[in-house]
C-alpha cells in the first residue's frame, strides 16, 4: 500500500454547518460534545446511552453545529440507533465528520474509518482515551496514520480536555477524504458503472455504491428513486456472479486486510503497565463463576445505599424532622392566616393539598431517595461496570429470547423506564425490541419507585425484601419465557466491547447526579402536583369515595389491603412511583401489616408504568402494541399480588 501525502489544512470552501461526531459505542464521544458545545449529554461507558441525535452550537466556529450521533459499528446499519447515523450522512450539506475512535483499539476503529472516508465527505479521526492507550502499552504514531489515511489525526483525552481544543479548528478546514481501497475487479466494474448513472448524490457517488453493495437500506432505497429499474439487480447479480460470493462479504474482507495493513504500519505495541487489583476485578466481574459474587454485592451496596441512607435515614431527617415539624407546620399556618378562602387553603394545605402532599412527596420522601439512587448509578455508570453486568447476564437472558445486551436498557429502566424504552433500540431487531420493551412495562421500577420500595421493606426485614425482589423477578422471567416463544424470531448474538474498569470521576458523577435531578424536579414533581389535583377534586366532589368503595372487592378482598390504599393505586395509573409513595404513607402511619407491605409493593411494581412511558411505547411499538402490554399487565399484577396475599396468610408469614 503506497503512502499517500497527508493533506494541508485550508479554508472551507463553504460555511460549514455541522460537525458530525461519529464512531463506536464507549469511544467518549458525548464526552466530547459536551467539551465542544458546553451541553451536557448523558456520559457512559456503555452503549445505547446516546439514542437519539444531539445538537448544540460549536463554542469556537460562529454558526456550526455540533452533533451527537448513536454509537455505530459499521454499515450496514443493524440497528435503530445506526439508522439514525446512516441516515444523517446521507442528508447532504456542508458537514465535517468527527469520527471519534478508541486509541487502544486502532484495529477496530480503523475499519469504522475506511467505511467513512470512502463516503468522499470532509473526515477527522480523533484518538480519543490516549492516556488508556499509553497504560495499554499502544503507541501511535500520528503523524504516520495520517499519511497513510491521507486525513486529519488527533489524539485526545476528551474526559482532561486534552487536545480537545484543535478538534474543532482542524474539522473546520478538513478537506474531503481520499481514501480509497482497491476492490477486486467485478466490483469496481459495477461501482464505474453506478458512478456513470448518477448525477448528484448527498456523498461520493462511489461511497453510495459501497454503501448499495454492503447491504445498506437507506442508501439502496436513494438509489432506487433515482435511477432506472432493475439497474441495481442487473449490477449486483453479475458483480456476485463473477465474485461467486456476496459482495459484502468481498468488501468486508478487503477493508480488514486494509485495516490490518494500516495498524501494523503506524501502532507500535509494547508492554502494558499494570492496573492492580482493578484490572483483576475487572476479569473476575465478567468471570462464569465469579462474576454472580460481585453482581451480588453490586446490588447489596446499591441497596444498603438507596435503600438504608436514602430512605432511611434521609427520608427520615426530611420528612419527619423537617417538613413535618418546621416546615409545613409553619406553611399552614401562614396560609390559613392570609387566606380567607377555605377552599384554597384546603388546595394547598389541605389532606390533598398541593404543598403537603404534592410538594411533600416529591421533596422530602422521593428526592432524597432519587439522589442517592442517581449517586449510586453514577458510580457505575463511570466505573465501567455495567458493560460487565451485561457479559454475566448473557445466559440469563438466553431464556428469554434476549443477550446479554439486554441488560442495558434494564438497567437503565431503574433510573427511568421511559428513556429506557428508548434505549431498546439498540438491540439489533425487532423482535428482541418487542420483548425488552414487554419486561420494561411489567417488571422495572423506576429510581424513585425501586427507592421507595427498598425504603419500606428494608424497615421490615431483609425476608420480606427477598421475597418481593423473588415474586418480582419470577413472574418477569415467567411472562419473557413464555412471550420468547409466541414471538417469532431469533436470538442475535452479544457482540460487546469492554471498556477497562475505572475509578469513577466526582466531577463525572456529581454532574451527571445533578443533571438527573434537574431532570426528576422539572418533569417528575409537575407530574406530583397533578397527580395530588386530581384526588383533590376526586375527594371535593364526593368521588373519591365512590372510586375507593368501586375497588374496595379488588384492594381489601383480593389482596386484602385497607380501603386506604384505592387511593394510592389510583394516583397509580399517572405515575407508579407516586402510587408508591402513597403506600408508604400508609405503611409510615401503622396501617399496613408487613404481610400487606409486600403485597403492596409487588402489585404497584407489576403495575402499568406511568403516563409518560405509555406514550413512548405507543411511540416506539404502535398503539396497537402498547394496548395488548397495557392489558396484560394490568391485570396481571392484581392476579399475582393477590395470590401472593393469600399465599402469605397460609404460610403465616408476617402476622
Amino acid at each position: 500500500m503506497a503512502p499517500q501525502a497527508a493533506p494541508a489544512l485550508a479554508e472551507p470552501s463553504e460555511r460549514l454547518e455541522e460537525i458530525v461526531l461519529v464512531g463506536h459505542p464507549n469511544v467518549g464521544k458525548s464526552v466530547l460534545f459536551q467539551r465542544l458545545t458546553g451541553r451536557y449529554v448523558n456520559v457512559s461507558n456503555y452503549p445505547g446511552t446516546t439514542v437519539d441525535v444531539f445538537r448544540g452550537a460549536a463554542r469556537t466556529i460562529d454558526g456550526a453545529t455540533v452533533v451527537d450521533t448513536p454509537g455505530i459499528v459499521g454499515f450496514p446499519a443493524r440497528s435503530e440507533d445506526e439508522q439514525v447515523v446512516s441516515r444523517l450522512l446521507l442528508d447532504g450539506g456542508s458537514r465535517t465528520i468527527v469520527q471519534v475512535g478508541d486509541a487502544k483499539s486502532i484495529r477496530r476503529t480503523m475499519q469504522l474509518t475506511v467505511h467513512l472516508a470512502e463516503l468522499g465527505l470532509p473526515l477527522v479521526l480523533v484518538l480519543n482515551m490516549a492516556d488508556e492507550a499509553g497504560a495499554a502499552g499502544v503507541h501511535v504514531d500520528r503523524t504516520r496514520l495520517a499519511e497513510l489515511l491521507g486525513l486529519p489525526v488527533l489524539l485526545t483525552v476528551a474526559t482532561t480536555g486534552t487536545g480537545v481544543a484543535e478538534v474543532a479548528l482542524t474539522a473546520a478546514a478538513a478537506p474531503p477524504a481520499r481514501l480509497r481501497v482497491a476492490y477486486p475487479a467485478p466490483v469496481e466494474r459495477a461501482l464505474a458503472e453506478l458512478e456513470a448513472a448518477i448525477d448528484d448524490a448527498p456523498v461520493a457517488p462511489r461511497g453510495l455504491g459501497l454503501l448499495w453493495l454492503g447491504g445498506d437500506e437507506d442508501a439502496t432505497a436513494w438509489l432506487e428513486r433515482r435511477l432506472p429499474a432493475g439497474l441495481l439487480a442487473r449490477l449486483r447479480e453479475r458483480a456476485e456472479l463473477e465474485l461467486g460470493e456476496p459482495a459484502a462479504a468481498v468488501l468486508q474482507r478487503a477493508r480488514l486486510a486494509y485495516a490490518d495493513e494500516i495498524a501494523a504500519a503506524a501502532v507500535r505495541q509494547t508492554r502494558p503497565r499494570n492496573r492492580g487489583m482493578l484490572e483483576r476485578i475487572g476479569r473476575l466481574s465478567t468471570h462464569r463463576l465469579w462474576g454472580w459474587p460481585i453482581l451480588a454485592a453490586v446490588l447489596y451496596a446499591v441497596y444498603w445505599f438507596v435503600g438504608v441512607v436514602g430512605a432511611g435515614r434521609l427520608v427520615g431527617l426530611l420528612e419527619r424532622s423537617v417538613f413535618g415539624r418546621h416546615v409545613n407546620p409553619w406553611l399552614t399556618h401562614e396560609v390559613t392566616r392570609l387566606v380567607p378562602s377555605g377552599f384554597v387553603v384546603d388546595l394547598l394545605v389541605g389532606k390533598y393539598g398541593l404543598w403537603t402532599m404534592g410538594m411533600t412527596y416529591a421533596l422530602a420522601l422521593i428526592l432524597p431517595i432519587v439522589t442517592t439512587f442517581f449517586l449510586v448509578f453514577s458510580v457505575l455508570e463511570d466505573s465501567g461496570y455495567l458493560p460487565r453486568l451485561a457479559v454475566v447476564s448473557n445466559r440469563l437472558f438466553h431464556a428469554l429470547g434476549l443477550n446479554g445486551k439486554a441488560a442495558l436498557p434494564m438497567v437503565l429502566g431503574l433510573g427511568c423506564v421511559t428513556m429506557a424504552t428508548l434505549t431498546t433500540r439498540i438491540l439489533e431487531s425487532r423482535r428482541e425490541r418487542l420483548l425488552a420493551t414487554l419486561l420494561l412495562a411489567l417488571g422495572i421500577p423506576c429510581s424513585a419507585q425501586l427507592g421507595v420500595v427498598l425504603g419500606m421493606l428494608g424497615s421490615i426485614s431483609p425476608v420480606a425484601t427477598l421475597i418481593w425482589a423473588g415474586v418480582v423477578a419470577t413472574v418477569v422471567f415467567a411472562v419473557g419465557w413464555l412471550a420468547a416463544r409466541l414471538v417469532p424470531g431469533e436470538r442475535s448474538p452479544l457482540l460487546l466491547e469492554l471498556p477497562p474498569l475505572r475509578v469513577p470521576r466526582a466531577s463525572n458523577v456529581l454532574v451527571k447526579t445533578l443533571v438527573r435531578l434537574e431532570w426528576y424536579l422539572r418533569e417528575v414533581v409537575p407530574l406530583f402536583l397533578a397527580g395530588t389535583a386530581f384526588l383533590f377534586v376526586l375527594d371535593r366532589t364526593g368521588a373519591l369515595p365512590a372510586v375507593v368503595a368501586a375497588m374496595r372487592p379488588l384492594v381489601t378482598g383480593w389482596l386484602g389491603l385497607p380501603a386506604a390504599a384505592s387511593a394510592a393505586f389510583l394516583v397509580g395509573f399517572l405515575r407508579r412511583d407516586f402510587g408508591a409513595t402513597g403506600l408508604f404513607v400508609l405503611h409510615a402511619q401503622g396501617q399496613l401489616s408487613p404481610e400487606q407491605a409486600v403485597v403492596a409493593m409487588v402489585t404497584i411494581t407489576l403495575f402499568i408504568p406511568c403516563v409518560a412511558s405509555i406514550l413512548i411505547i405507543v411511540r416506539e411499538r404502535g398503539a396497537a402494541q402498547a394496548a395488548a402490554m397495557t392489558a396484560t399487565v394490568f391485570p396481571l399484577a392484581f392476579l399475582v399480588g393477590g395470590l401472593l396475599n393469600h399465599a402469605l396468610r397460609a404460610a403465616g408469614w408476617g402476622a
